[in-house]
């Protein structure tokens, strides 16, 4: 039931742990695709970094602040980088193109070019909310 949701919001809060077990949270795009999330980033990222040392992730997509449209998702779960260039090309195009009606457009490419992994988080627990 959460899934066109998911799929019609542009923002997702994305917490790693660092290796002192600090939190470290940032707002994210991202594509929500077969029960997953992927985020595009540079390996060099904080997030990147954390989650090479601890899979363990929480994340939050939420919207409105007056009711009755005030919905929202967050979960804990596991996140691996993918590494692989042509996956990570693809995937990181169809996110683009969820913000830029075109992947031409000069900051498109930037990200494009920047882009060296995708995150894919796994959700294992998810709670919602609807007021």
């Amino acid at each position: 039931k959460n899934e066109k949701f998911l799929k019609s919001q542009k923002i997702l809060r994305f917490a790693t742990i660092d290796s002192s077990g600090t939190p470290h949270i940032v707002p994210v795009w991202y594509m929500y695709a077969n029960g997953k999330f992927y985020v595009g980033t540079n390996t060099n990222t904080r997030k990147a970094k954390n989650i090479k040392k601890n899979s363990k992730v929480s994340f939050c997509v939420d919207t409105g602040i007056r009711s009755p449209d005030i919905i929202g998702v967050m979960g804990t779960g596991r996140a691996k980088l993918i590494l692989k260039t042509e996956m990570v090309k693809l995937i990181t195009k169809k996110i683009l193109l969820r913000y830029f009606t075109s992947l031409k457009n000069k900051s498109a490419q930037e990200l494009l070019d920047q882009t060296d992994c995708i995150i894919e988080i796994t959700p294992k627990k998810v709670t919602d909310w609807r007021y």
